[in-house]
């Protein structure tokens, strides 16, 4: 799900971009700088796609979602890095584009690729190259990113840049990304006499262990789910991909929801509501819900990504150490999702250059950029969570042991997760609508105790076919 649409990296629905072109770095040589990537002797210096940007060429690039001045810490860290950057490039114009709060909402979003107003560089998520695609609003930058101008190419995760790929095309450079584990309460686990270190490994310890919990009393549950604003979809969506279930089958046509895991699934829930009583009386739960009760020690676990943790402290004043979090249970595969940054089809090979030079520093390199701990935790912002999580091999060792040595937060908490990795898998087509159909799926389950399981499915998957035939 466009999980950023509920918090800090979400497309908010009611944002609105004011911020005009902020100028955050000049080149050295003044404020104006040539588009064309001349080098002085009227031939461009970049001619060849593969070979990274010559530092000599002058262009100015406009990139969108820098943070906005509210936001201090994470504004003063992008200046520097421009700064940096610019000490290698230093003909290199970044223009920045800001927001007051958030990044572009869907409404906007859609606007600007139809009207082809997006900046040079622009944000997205995992789930908007389709539409991105449709509108002819990306770059192929298949031929400029490489192990020279992404000099750690080979240790990204091939998942995490899989989502940036269509028809073996790539079409932008990632940021962040997640993956769901279940998330716990520490304190509730030790005072039903789990294991807080031992997260539940399968549906069936989790049924278990949400009834230890709801068995304190005092209006404790065990465990929680959504079940309205699209995010119950979004949930029963998680649990199939982690018991090796499909939502849609691999056509893309078909919804594949209505089988035996399917099947499993809602029995389990509806169990551990009806038969258990563990997963407490209010329902119709939706993003934020969760989050304070789990923050407040009314809920003992709940399916999450890593950043729910930093929300909860944040915004709801809990604390790092009351949390925990193990791989999604069942692990066969686990919801994934993530933001990154695409390229404008139609711009110059230089400012492409340019565009790409600049992420790999911003988003791509170990140590620097939103990489660098060591900054992020003398700027009083969070270190710590497993999330982003691109790197594997030699990147992933060097990155865990300076988020270890950079803590802000027990990083033994997350031990489980981190040492257990589960398979991401991208969201179903036409998210949205489909989660909007299986929310009335779980609402069901989860508001009658007389749920007629096999009709609730049955129901959502004649939808759901809808919902695909009009793509």
């Amino acid at each position: 799900m466009r999980r950023a649409r509920f918090r800090r990296t979400r497309r908010a629905g009611a944002v609105t971009l004011v911020s005009a072109l902020t100028l955050t770095a000049l080149a050295a040589c003044g404020t104006s700088s040539s588009d064309d990537g001349d080098n002085g002797d009227g031939n461009s210096a970049n001619a060849n796609p593969a070979a990274p940007l010559d530092p000599k060429t002058k262009v100015t690039i406009t990139i969108d979602c820098m943070p906005p001045a509210a936001k201090k810490a994470e504004l003063k860290e992008w200046n520097e890095d421009v700064k940096e950057f610019n000490k290698t490039y230093p003909n290199v114009t970044v223009q920045g584009r800001s927001t007051p709060g958030q990044c572009l909402e869907p409404p906007r979003f859609t606007a600007m690729l139809k009207a082809k107003s997006q900046p040079d560089v622009f944000y997205t998520y995992f789930t908007d190259l389709d539409q991105v695609l449709d509108n002819d609003g990306a770059q192929d930058i298949s031929a400029y990113v490489n192990d020279r101008t992404v000099p750690l190419l080979k240790d990204i995760d091939p998942d995490v840049l899989g989502s940036l790929k269509k028809d073996g095309k790539l079409y932008g450079l990632p940021t962040s990304n997640y993956r769901m584990g279940l998330l716990i309460n520490r304190s509730l686990f030790e005072e039903a006499g789990l294991d807080p270190d031992t997260p539940p490994a399968t549906w069936e310890d989790v049924r278990a262990a949400a009834k230890k919990i709801a068995g304190l009393g005092g209006g404790v549950a065990g465990f929680g789910e959504y079940s309205a604003g699209n995010t119950g979809g979004w949930h029963f969506t998680a649990q199939m991909y982690s018991l090796g279930g499909e939502v849609v089958d691999a056509s893309g046509t078909k919804a594949a929801f209505n089988d035996a895991i399917g099947k499993q699934v809602a029995q389990n829930l509806h169990a551990m509501r009806w038969e258990d009583d563990a997963m407490g009386k209010t329902q119709l739960l939706k993003w934020g819900d969760l989050q304070k009760q789990i923050a407040t020690d009314k809920l003992g676990m709940f399916l999450a990504a890593p950043d729910d943790v930093t929300y909860m402290v944040q915004q709801l004043g809990a604390k790092y150490e009351n949390f925990g979090m193990g791989p999604i249970p069942g692990g066969k595969n686990t919801l994934a999702g993530g933001n990154n940054y695409m390229i404008k089809k139609g711009i110059s090979a230089d400012k492409v250059k340019a565009a790409i030079a600049w992420l790999n520093f911003k988003f791509t390199t170990v140590g620097k950029g939103q990489y660098d701990w060591e900054r992020t935790k003398a700027d009083s912002l969070p270190v710590g969570l497993p999330q982003p999580n691109l790197w594997l091999n030699d990147s992933k060792t060097k990155d865990d042991a300076a988020r270890q040595q950079f803590a802000t937060m027990p990083v033994q908490n997350f031990k489980a997760f981190m040492d257990n990795p589960v398979p991401g898998k991208a969201e179903p087509p036409k998210a949205q609508e489909i989660y909007k159909v299986l929310d009335n799926v779980m609402s069901g389950i989860l508001t009658n105790k007389d749920a007629d399981i096999d009709k609730l499915l049955s129901t959502a998957e004649t939808q759901v076919n809808q919902v695909l035939a009009n793509q």
